[in-house]
């Protein structure tokens, strides 16, 4: 059976997945990429290897996407190498053919796309801020003393959401101290924050963007379901969710590697390779590029940053 492989490298969490011709998942992996990409993606590489061991899996397809797309890419041979609008909409549409809006949240990042008869015509996305992410929700937790995963059902037990200014990180966490001392609940501080989240979302990154139904929410927040609501009562719109929200990056990077197969097949033994960066100033030239460079086994394998060819690295 042929196989494609999708991996989407994210600051906070890396995902992996792969698919059969049919374009259905067969096998996935989900974790932490704890500031380390090149270990992440083995990490995911092997969990992925352990579920296809009972399997005659041929991977003829490498997609890559995300922030870190570039140097996995580069490391484990990929023939797609797009960036999250692209993936994430091909991904989505794989699954929901008549989606007309994406709210992505992630862990440091979010999203909005935008689609009109499954194509893209328009975006936005908030990296500088992590206000209202995954990020964010995961210190509050930690300061209310409650597991993030527990957030959503805690906030549905809420009759009085407390109203939690989230617009900046900084300023939420000093309004969250303040409500925690006032004696507000938990669970209405909880939910609070959720609304907040969804809030912030709408007046940021959806800013003077018309969102039509159907619509879908995903990344990690999507799994919150106290979000969620807080999304349907501001929109009063029903929102989607689906299983595999957290994977659709990963899932629009495989069906990308359909369209140019490898010239020979993936192999696992990748993740036995000793891969590692640096970095080194160009001055060439008065732009001063910073160049990355990989090196696979102490040999190069690509270098990139420069803008001119004066910082040209031959590999």
């Amino acid at each position: 059976m042929n196989g494609y492989l999708g991996v989407d490298i994210g600051s906070i969490s890396t995902k992996a997945v792969v698919i059969d011709d049919n374009k259905k998942i067969i096998a996935s992996s989900y974790i932490w990429t704890e500031g380390n990409p090149i270990k992440a993606v083995k990490k995911v590489l092997n969990n992925i290897k352990e579920q296809l061991e009972d399997k005659n899996i041929c991977i003829i397809g490498v997609g890559t996407t995300g922030s870190a797309r570039k140097l996995i890419g580069t490391m484990i041979g990929a023939n797609s190498i797009k960036n999250e609008i692209t993936a994430h909409a091909i991904g989505t549409l794989s699954l929901h053919k008549n989606v007309r809006t994406i709210i992505e949240i992630g862990g440091q990042d979010s999203k909005i796309i935008l689609l009109e008869d499954g194509i893209v015509t328009d975006y936005a996305m908030n990296t500088l801020c992590a206000a209202g992410t995954g990020s964010f929700l995961s210190s509050q937790s930690k300061r209310l003393g409650v597991n993030v995963e527990d957030f959503g059902t805690i906030a549905l037990e809420s009759k009085h959401p407390t109203n939690v200014a989230a617009r900046c990180t900084v300023f939420a966490e000093s309004d969250l101290v303040h409500k925690i001392q006032m004696g507000y609940k938990k669970e209405d501080i909880i939910a609070g924050l959720c609304y907040s989240v969804a809030s912030n979302y709408l007046n940021n990154v959806a800013k003077g963007k018309k969102i039509k139904s159907p619509i879908i929410f995903q990344g990690g927040v999507s799994k919150n379901i106290g979000v969620k609501k807080a999304f349907e009562q501001i929109l009063k719109e029903k929102i989607i969710t689906d299983e595999n929200g957290h994977l659709m990056g990963a899932l629009g990077s495989a069906i990308l590697s359909m369209n140019n197969k490898l010239k020979e097949p993936f192999s696992f033994k990748i993740s036995d390779s000793n891969f590692e960066t640096n970095a080194q100033e160009c001055n060439k030239c008065p732009n001063h590029c910073e160049i990355i460079i990989v090196k696979k086994d102490g040999k190069k394998l690509d270098a990139w940053g420069n803008r001119c060819d004066n910082g040209k690295i031959a590999t």
